[in-house]
């Protein structure tokens, strides 16, 4: 079904309808395309329509043998840490400083 937004405007259940039967609407404004409104499935309606699961991805896993990564809550918690905080982590003891005379 193809919409304009005066459709969109005033026509609203009819378009509402027509995704309910599973048809995509396109929208047009001034007689081009700038969007198309596409039913949302249900996960046992997406179920039946074979759809693809993340462990079936090939990339699915593919850091699963780094050691840094062991323990995602404190690697993402040491990645969102501030610049300023890092430095300070890294910044070697004020007594392992030698001074010079």
């Amino acid at each position: 079904m193809k919409a304009t937004i005066v459709d969109l405007r005033y026509r609203m259940k009819d378009v509402l309808r027509a995704i309910d039967r599973g048809e995509a609407v396109t929208v047009l404004y001034r007689g081009k395309e700038k969007a198309k409104l596409m039913p949302i499935w249900t996960r046992a309606e997406a179920s039946n329509r074979n759809s693809v699961k993340t462990e079936d991805q090939p990339f699915f896993g593919m850091w699963s043998d780094r050691e840094d990564q062991a323990e995602p809550a404190s690697y993402l918690r040491e990645l969102r840490q501030p610049r300023r905080i890092l430095a300070q982590l890294n910044k070697p003891k004020p007594s392992s400083i030698k001074k010079r005379k």
